[in-house]
């Protein structure tokens, strides 16, 4: 008699676990809290303009000397691969760990470097250093802390993608070793 119901039970539940992430293997499912940043144009943008869409993340800042200029050029070959995939509706942000350096004119001279400047990318300022400290610890669980008389921040060194409803679902290495066909086969699980 149990044998009869086991298989049911089963798929059942393979349904019920494939649906979450979306076909990601192992989704983080970290939910964002709501924020509101300057973009670098000066303009707002935040979770609610972000919802719907498929986001990758990082957090960085302009004046880095060690792991930002490659994270960000990981970025970019990350937005060619994708290009060359014919997936063009992804929006990059990348939220500065120094914001009361990284103002909007810094920002944009920063970005003219690269080639993902021409994607939808949004680099976001505007917020306390302890603000951006405590956001990306209770929402990415990523370490960002600037430290006294010191120019250069501690930051993680991961990518994130986000799903159209605002969750975390995958963090990957953006340093080295970065996993470009995972990443594209999973952001198009999300689409």
């Amino acid at each position: 008699m149990l044998r009869k119901y086991t298989l049911p039970f089963l798929l059942l539940f393979s349904l019920l676990l494939s649906g979450c992430g979306q076909g990601i293997k192992d989704p983080l499912n970290w939910e964002i809290d709501e924020f509101t940043f300057k973009k670098q144009d000066g303009k707002d943008i935040g979770l609610e303009e972000l919802k719907g869409k498929v986001w990758f993340a990082d957090f960085i800042f302009t004046s880095c000397e060690t792991v930002c200029p490659p994270m960000t050029a990981n970025m970019t070959k990350l937005y060619q691969q994708l290009q060359e995939e014919g997936i063009e509706d992804i929006t990059f942000v990348s939220f500065s760990v120094d914001p009361e350096v990284d103002k909007p004119d810094k920002i944009k001279e920063f970005m003219s470097r690269y080639e993902l400047s021409s994607a939808n990318w949004h680099f976001l300022t505007g917020y306390s250093q302890e603000k951006i400290e405590k956001f990306a610890l209770n929402n990415f669980k990523t370490i960002v802390k600037k430290p006294e008389n010191n120019n250069q921040v501690i930051h993680g060194t991961q990518f994130f993608l986000v799903d159209q409803n605002g969750m975390i679902v995958k963090d990957y290495s953006a340093v080295s070793n970065v996993p470009y066909d995972q990443i594209v086969k999973d952001i198009k699980s999300l689409r």
